[in-house]
């Protein structure tokens, strides 16, 4: 887990800080993996859908959207070690506040902060690690972000066995409090590195950046007003990333780098879909399958955590794009195995879907970093930013396939268990074209790779 031990100006050690960073995105994992593992127990305490579940996961996938996208504009100004302090606290706010909720509206508020917490770790430690190791950004960001699928491990196997032993989701909710404080005490005790403080902040930039947050608060909250416009959701998709475009231009950006931020963004957004809805959802989806879900969970996120460690002679055999194809092929086929098999083929069908999302993530921020240099911490952010907010409003529509399979199932005579593993398939069902349609982008884009890693570094515009 620790990086080799150099130091970047007096007193800064990479050891240190890489350690800082995977821990805090330990906790970011658990958080993930133990809200997936009490869904079941929400919903019996407060009567809720699977719906209303998915607001409230997409919660956390909205809070983190709102971080990575504020920090990453401000992360010259306020630098890494003020982020993570907010990062500390909001964990610590959004956890006890779920402990203490008392429905719907509590868990909505409480699950939004630790998704901003989440969000606040990523918007720091990636720009930070990609600073570190420039020569090395693709690998080294893998080796940050074996510790989320390993958190997820964690965070799984406890679940597991805090509900075996029959503890409730209070208690394991705040089982996550330990590690929390404890990555506090390296942010208070350690160095950070200073960042290029730039001339103020950037007011026309500021301004388009509120714009993007505002209509994110509309797309991904529950309310009446997206059914009432044009075209519903897809108007105010569009117009984000219109000022996506415009927020890059203002602070100096090229209209090459614009475009393809751009187009990057909307793949994270699919490649973000096809890694955390599967997991997000497995304890619905897989709970009436014949195999336990959060071992499953614990098995794909292992299988993660060993691919990403190991991840820089992949990465080098195959280019980063050629990885992001191939891991689409895998994710396609893992998905399809699992929405067929039953009982203990369902764990082999999760292996193939772990080899599938293994290098999403990191692998896409990688390339974020190194063929889109100059967006900087932005960049990455708004990237990270696009694959959690995917979720958002992807975890309602998830909820709702689910509940809509039931009641098909329910009315074509099916009973017992047996309607529960309908609801999971149906969901599956659809969840497949996230990665057919990368399958599709990615090929294009191999097709283009080189050209397109000739222009990162060109100071003209194409």
């Amino acid at each position: 887990m620790a990086a080799n031990t150099q130091v970047v100006g007096q007193g800064i050690q990479h050891n240190r800080l890489f350690l800082l960073s995977c821990l805090s995105l330990i906790v970011t994992a658990m958080t993930f993996a133990i809200r997936a593992g009490i869904l079941g127990q929400l919903n019996t305490e407060f009567n809720l859908t699977d719906t209303q579940l998915g607001w409230v996961n997409g919660m956390a996938f909205l809070g983190f959207p709102f971080a990575m996208v504020i920090f990453g504009f401000l992360y010259n100004t306020l630098g890494p070690r003020l982020i993570m302090i907010f990062a500390f606290f909001g964990h610590l706010l959004g956890l006890g506040l779920t402990i203490f909720a008392g429905g719907f509206l509590g868990l909505l508020i409480s699950t939004f902060f630790i998704g901003f917490a989440n969000g606040s770790v990523e918007a720091a430690c990636n720009p930070m690690i990609a600073d570190m190791y420039k020569n090395e950004k693709t690998k080294w960001l893998n080796r940050f972000h074996v510790w989320f699928p390993g958190g997820i491990v964690i965070g799984s196997l406890v679940s597991y066995f805090m509900t075996k032993m029959g503890l409730g989701w209070q208690s394991q909710i705040g089982v996550m409090i330990l590690p929390t404080l404890l990555y506090g005490y390296m942010v208070f005790t350690s160095v950070f590195p200073t960042t290029t403080k730039t001339e103020g902040v950037n007011q026309k930039g500021l301004i388009v950046l509120v714009a993007i947050l505002a209509l994110l608060a509309v797309i991904g909250t529950p309310n009446s007003f997206i059914a009432g416009i044009p075209l519903g959701v897809l108007l105010p998709l569009l117009a984000v990333l219109a000022l996506v475009y415009v927020l890059v231009k203002l602070l100096g950006g090229r209209d090459r780098d614009a475009i393809l931020l751009i187009i990057v963004m909307g793949l994270m957004s699919l490649t973000a879909t096809s890694e955390f809805g599967p997991q997000q959802w497995v304890e619905r989806i897989l709970g009436s399958s014949g195999a336990s879900p959060m071992l499953i969970l614990a098995l794909v996120t292992g299988m993660m955590a060993v691919g990403r460690f190991f991840a820089g002679p992949v990465v080098h055999a195959f280019n980063p794009v050629g990885v992001l194809l191939m891991s689409a092929i895998f994710t396609a086929l893992g998905i399809f195995l699992m929405s067929q098999a039953s009982g203990a083929m369902i764990y082999v069908s999760a292996m193939v879907f772990a080899l599938g999302v293994c290098y999403f993530w990191p692998t896409m921020i990688g390339f974020t970093g190194e063929y889109l240099p100059k967006t900087g911490a932005l960049g990455m952010s708004l990237v990270g930013a696009a694959g959690m907010f995917a979720m958002t409003f992807w975890n309602p529509v998830i909820g709702g396939w689910i509940d809509g399979a039931r009641e098909v199932a329910k009315a074509s005579g099916v009973t017992g268990d047996a309607i529960e593993v309908a609801a999971g398939r149906g969901a599956l069902s659809m969840l497949i074209y996230f990665p057919l349609l990368l399958i599709l982008a990615f090929g294009i884009l191999f097709l283009f790779h080189k050209k397109i890693a000739a222009s990162a570094g060109d100071n003209n515009d194409e």
